[in-house]
């Protein structure tokens, strides 16, 4: 039987060695590649969260950009 995504989350997380998201976390990180994914296309969803991380940003700043950039290309 395949995990569920919290099951997949620990996992992988634990597989980085890092710890998995909180539920906050993860209702963030969801609004944020919504917001990508309908101001643009569904593949700049995962790509943006990517870019979160890899800029170092936190997710409650990434979604308060992604909100600012959306509402201003609108």
């Amino acid at each position: 039987m395949p995990m569920d995504a919290p099951q997949w989350l620990r996992a992988f997380a634990a597989e980085l060695g890092v710890e998995p998201p909180s539920e906050a976390e993860v209702e963030t990180l969801l609004a944020l590649a919504g917001i990508a994914a309908h101001a643009s296309e569904r593949t700049a969803a995962p790509i943006t969260c990517w870019l979160t991380a890899r800029a170092g940003v936190a997710p409650e700043r990434a979604l308060e950009l992604a909100q600012a950039l959306s509402t201003f290309s609108s």
